[in-house]
């Protein structure tokens, strides 16, 4: 049966999906959570009757506490909640297309090593946009990187990670990446839900994004960086080398943390340097 519901909007009447909600008792013991769903509405269990306190919280947003009003058969309704964003710490962009710098931006994959150290590779070729929207949660990416142009500083690795055995990089050249949109977690962070596609499967990643401001350059553009990072399993894209050594130990770990930090120009094309 359901118990206390809740409808959760922003100021702009956006849903606010994974708001929580929780009730407590007069003796402050939780008798009752919510996760919101999609259309920003929360649902408990049936809930003893009487007056509760109701509190909404979600990432990016002031929590608000409401007095809950449960009937004799376990439900109740607070009706259409509006969540205050926290302040901004930084401004926005402004909406409209901006293009990765590939010369102020870098890729770093981090792998663990026999169990015991890591090895960094950095990929020395990308390119790609955002595509700055209003509100910026609606916001959309797209990056891609050349599979071929990864660096650990050793040759013989290198060319070992574009083998069949890895990134396969001549049958599968580019690696890329479609954002689709933005979900809030702080005052200046958020995950991008996206598909990567890498060695020829395509599979969803979340990002998580923090962003680092905006402002004008040198050349007499304007530019904004992000920081994101994601941890992928190798096995998820069919990359199964699986060299055991030192009485079973693998050679390389099973998943591999992306670190990206990119920097983008405001308009369709990077200025002249």
């Amino acid at each position: 049966m359901t118990g206390l519901t809740a409808r959760i909007r922003n100021a702009d009447n956006w849903p606010v999906p994974e708001a929580v909600l929780t009730v407590t008792d007069s003796t402050g013991r939780q008798i009752g959570r919510a996760v919101a769903d999609g259309t920003g509405t929360a649902a408990t269990g049936a809930l003893p009757p009487g007056l509760h306190t109701a509190v909404l919280t979600a990432p990016g947003y002031q929590p608000l506490a409401r007095t809950a009003q449960v009937s004799a058969t376990g439900t109740g309704s607070l009706g259409d909640i509006t969540l205050v964003a926290v302040p901004e710490s930084v401004a926005l962009p402004l909406s409209g297309p901006w293009t990765i710098d590939p010369v102020h931006s870098t890729v770093i994959a981090t792998a663990r090593h026999l169990g015991i150290s890591s090895i960094k590779a950095r990929f020395a070729e990308i390119g790609g946009r955002i595509d700055i929207a209003e509100p910026f949660e609606r916001s959309r990416g797209y990056a891609e990187i050349k599979a071929s142009s990864i660096d650990t500083g050793i040759g013989m690795r290198d060319d070992h990670l574009r083998s069949a055995d890895f990134l396969d990089s001549e049958r599968y050249p580019l690696i890329s990446y479609t954002g689709n949109g933005l979900r809030r977690t702080g005052s200046d962070t958020w995950v991008m839900s996206g598909e990567l596609n890498l060695h020829g499967q395509r599979r969803p990643v979340d990002l998580d994004v923090t962003y680092g401001g905006f402002g004008p350059d040198p050349w007499g553009g304007v530019r904004a960086a992000f920081h994101a990072e994601t941890v992928l399993r190798r096995d998820d894209f069919a990359i199964d080398y699986n060299a055991m050594v030192r009485a079973g130990v693998a050679a390389v770990g099973t998943t591999v943390k992306l670190d990206l930090d990119i920097q983008v120009v405001q308009g369709e094309q990077l200025p002249q340097m």
